[in-house]
Order: C-alpha cells, then structure tokens, then sequence
C-alpha cells in the first residue's frame, strides 16, 4: 500500500445553501426539529437541492442544537455553583463568628462562677431583695431563690447560679 499520497475524494456535486435558503430551513427546523420524509421531499424540491443534503443539514443543524443547549446549561450550572460556593464561604464565616461568640459567652459563664463569696455582702433572707439587688449585675437571669423546704442542703437557700426556670 502506498501512503505517501492521500487518497481524494470525489467531489460531489452539493452547492452551498444560499442565504435565503438557509432562512427557509432555520425556520422550518424551529418549527419542528425532526425531518418526516414528505417534509424533506417538499423542502428539497421547493429549494432545488437534492433531499440527502436536506437530512444532513437538518442532523448537523441537530448537533449543533444539542451542542449549544449544553453549553447554555453548562452555564447556569456553574452560575449556580459560584452562587452556592459563594453562601457555602459566608456561611462557613459565620459559624466561625458564631463559634467565637460561643466561646467568649462560656468564657464569661465560666468566670462568673468563680466569684469569692467571701467577698460578696451578707445577703438579706428576702429572695425578693436579693433578686432586685444591684450585686447580681448583669447576672440577674442566673438567679434563683430556694425556699428552705425545696432545698435539702444545709445553706440559706440561695443558689445565685442556678438557672431561672421562669
């Protein structure tokens, strides 16, 4: 065999579509993509160029149809996906704030349970007073006042820590 020389192909006898005739099968093919038979014979002989390259413009017209409906797809897709990143990084910032925020409110609980006791006044027996008193601070929402009888330890029934339950 010899391959030095490339083998032509006979050159058919197709001419190039005319504009207008380009315009006839564009609208014909956005009014229906597919080609029934007595379409193409009525296409071929209305333009006067054979019925095999009417069915091979419309299957390249096809192709090109597919082509170009993914590459639109293929571009809301990846607009959608710089929309869905873009919340995915806010969001993953904001548990980071959140997180900190978290940790600071233990951090402040923490110290506000090691108060010395010692330190602090002696408290009158009302829980009424206690509760309104300036001492609490912002600490107010932790007070509880125990009457003796809810309470089984020996104390004056004031637990300063203990969450409110109203």
């Amino acid at each position: 065999m010899d391959f030095s020389q490339p083998k032509k192909h006979p050159k058919s006898n197709k001419k190039r579509l005319t504009n207008e005739q380009v315009k006839l099968l564009e609208t014909s093919f956005n009014f229906n993509n597919k080609l029934d038979s007595t379409r193409k014979s009525q296409l071929a002989q209305e333009l006067g160029v054979p019925a095999r390259q009417i069915a091979i413009w419309y299957q390249n017209k096809r192709a090109r149809w597919r082509n170009q409906s993914l590459e639109t797809e293929h571009k809301m897709l990846q607009d959608r996906l710089e929309r869905v990143s873009s919340d995915k990084n806010r969001l993953e910032r904001e548990v980071e704030r959140l997180q900190g925020e978290l940790e600071k409110a233990k951090d402040m609980l923490v110290s506000s349970k090691t108060i010395n006791y010692a330190s602090l006044p002696s408290f009158s027996s009302s829980c009424d007073e206690v509760a309104s008193s300036s001492l609490l601070g912002d600490h107010g929402d932790f007070y509880v006042c125990f009457d003796d009888h809810q309470f089984d330890h020996k104390s004056n029934g004031h637990d300063f820590f203990a969450r409110s339950t109203s």
